[in-house]
């Protein structure tokens, strides 16, 4: 309490940082009569935007708590952007219903947190994020780090957030944080308006004393709606289903989301109709159900692409159709194909000129299947799915055996893991090559195995968010895997991972480049240009020389853990199997082949080629694009 004058009656005098400690700390959120934390703990790195603010408010909450509350622990991170990756993959590994609150100083350490904002917003996953900023007096102007802007005195760096974030406030007076911090509350726990929640806090402002109402600091609970179909839209969705001769239903995230993995496993058995998936919901219908194809898209498999390139009409469950779902817009090439949407947020109910169905994926899977009663897709349909299924499955095999060559291929590694990992096993994936190989390949046994970030595809995600994904599910192996490219851009969690004696295993896959853009650069006539990890050559003064002479299992020990290296499939099951046996954090450094093989495939990604140059790669490449290019439409 304030040593300058007694609070009022019925209130109580704390600064702003406290009060906002002592409110997060009393949040809840319940569905289905599950009720938890919803805001467990607080990540951060101070500065002096906030170590006398926040920072004091977490240390007083810790040694000398107000009476009545609650304990709000704090977890030192060493990279802003990776603590918003840490609890992005909380959260999202509790389906949503907790997250972590993440402060940084002003300045860099709080734009530092954009990029983990962005992810947030982009895959709907809440984060609530706790900026600081500039002092609001302006008695000390400019302060260190403050951006002036010569149009607008109360502008910034922090207005950065804006775009990226689903709900913004700056707190420039102590009472604003009430109505803010209610609004903040409503926005993490809202299925459909979900992600980014930036409380811009002042450094003045958070050090403030203010004589707040008790009633502020009840325990509240907030209610994750699960939102039920209107009867009028699942009559008009059921009629469109019951027209179709080949039917295909496209699980995206949400169905995992709202825990809808019985539901679609009921609503496939009684209709028949098989499932694709996204990156973000494989494992919702699990890979043993008959049904279950696999992922469409860009990076899917064949079986799966076929079925939608002649699909009549699409049924998106809890999908927003990214362009590596749709292909591009040429994956579903029926000239007369339509789409049923059921999803919890109307936008994305709406796209592809759908039949929307705006409900909570399990809720509206559960009254669609009621309102089909009876119906069943053609009998021959779910045959041809299986049986393209059994075909992709021989296909591929040879990507799991050992080749000819000196290392092994990532896909190797791939096949080993998924048989080695539990079906309550959680395997951690975002960037490069790997996800198109993961979805494509992939057997997910449960809803909760399968932790792709590809909605962001952020390079970075998988170390932190395996640190996040191991406090939410204590019990489970967690499985990061990283490219050195990746690996490169952010190892600083290994220390948070060592602190907080967390075990996680970290499979790093060295190939000396980025595997995937040196593919893409390649198929796209740029001949691998800047994608491999090399000296610079005297001679030719071009990045072509020797191996950069990077040492990543002396870089990881130096952290405090344990390395295992190995260079091929027997020794990698070895390695993991002690790996899995240790009751401490583990890597494991396999070193593959930079050129694969990867599992072919059938389909497309818009990426624009050069309509001019004076390259014949180039040339070559880029008739071959407008060919791919020439399925593209809307829609309608």
């Amino acid at each position: 309490m304030s040593h300058t004058h007694p609070a009022r009656p019925g209130t109580i005098r704390l600064t702003v940082a406290q009060a906002l400690v002592r409110f997060l700390a009393a949040q809840h959120s319940e569905r289905d009569g599950v009720r938890q934390r919803l805001i467990p703990g607080t990540f951060g790195i101070f500065g002096h935007g906030n170590v006398a603010g926040l920072g004091q408010a977490l240390l007083q909450n810790a040694v000398d708590p107000a009476e009545g509350e609650a304990p709000m622990p704090f977890h030192m991170t060493r990279n802003e952007q990776n603590m918003v990756h840490t609890a992005v993959a909380y959260a999202r590994t509790r389906n949503r219903l907790q997250t972590f609150a993440c402060t940084a100083s002003i300045g860099p350490g709080s734009t530092n947190m954009i990029t983990g904002a962005a992810l947030a917003t982009v895959d709907h996953i809440p984060v609530l994020l706790l900026p600081s900023d500039i002092f609001t007096t302006r008695t000390v102007d400019p302060v260190l780090q403050q951006l002036e802007d010569e149009t607008a005195g109360d502008v910034s760096v922090n207005d950065a957030f804006r775009p990226v974030s689903r709900y913004f406030d700056r707190i420039s007076r102590p009472e604003q944080l009430i109505p803010a911090a209610l609004q903040a509350m409503r926005v993490l726990t809202d299925p459909a308006e979900t992600g980014a929640v930036t409380l811009s806090l002042p450094q003045d402002v958070q050090a403030e004393a203010f004589d707040w109402p008790l009633e502020f600091f009840r325990e509240r609970t907030w209610y994750v709606a699960r939102p039920v179909p209107e009867p009028s839209a699942l009559q008009r969705a059921a009629e469109v289903i019951r027209s179709a001769e080949r039917p295909v239903l496209i699980a995206g995230g949400g169905a995992i989301y709202s825990e809808a993995s019985e539901a679609l496993a009921a609503f496939t058995d009684a209709t028949g109709i098989p499932v694709l998936d996204t990156q973000a919901g494989k494992g919702a219908l699990t890979a043993d159900h008959p049904l279950c194809i696999g992922g469409v898209g860009s990076t899917g498999n064949n079986a799966a692409n076929e079925l939608a390139a002649e699909a009549d009409v699409v049924i998106g469950v809890g999908t927003r159709y990214t362009d590596f779902t749709t292909a591009s817009h040429t994956a579903f090439r029926n000239p007369d194909v339509k789409f049923v949407n059921l999803n919890v947020k109307a936008f994305d109910a709406a796209k592809h000129s759908a039949t929307m169905v705006v409900a909570d994926a399990r809720e509206g899977l559960d009254a669609l299947r009621e309102a089909l009663a009876g119906h069943q897709a053609p009998t021959t349909h779910g045959e041809r799915a299986r049986a393209l299924r059994a075909e992709w499955e021989e296909l591929v095999a040879p990507c799991f055996a050992p080749h000819d060559q000196e290392l092994p291929a990532q896909t190797e590694i791939f096949g080993a893991l998924n048989e080695m990992m539990g079906e309550r096993d959680i395997v951690i994936n975002a960037a490069g090559s790997m996800p198109g190989d993961l979805q494509a390949l992939w057997k997910a046994r449960s809803p909760l195995q399968y932790h792709l970030e590809y909605g962001y595809s952020c390079m970075g995600y998988e170390l932190p968010a395996s640190l996040g994904a191991k406090m939410a599910s204590p019990d489970s192996e967690v499985v990061a895997i990283i490219g050195d490219g990746t690996f490169q851009m952010a190892p600083q969690e290994i220390a948070t991972i060592v602190s907080e004696r967390v075990k996680v295993i970290l499979v790093i896959l060295q190939n000396h480049g980025w595997s995937s853009i040196g593919s893409l650069s390649e198929s796209h006539g740029s001949q691998r240009f800047g994608t491999k990890y090399r000296m610079r050559d005297e001679k030719s003064g071009l990045l072509d020389g020797g191996l950069v002479p990077l040492d990543i299992p002396a870089n990881i020990r130096s952290y405090g853990i344990e390395v295992q290296e190995v260079s091929d499939t027997a020794s990698f099951r070895e390695a993991y199997r002690r790996a899995e046996a240790s009751t401490e954090a583990t890597a494991i450094v396999v070193n593959t082949d930079l050129y694969g093989p990867n599992p072919p495939g059938n389909s497309w990604w818009d990426v624009p080629v050069s309509e001019v140059s004076t390259l014949e790669s180039t040339q070559a490449a880029r008739g071959v694009y407008e060919d791919k290019q020439s399925p593209q439409r809307h829609y309608l």
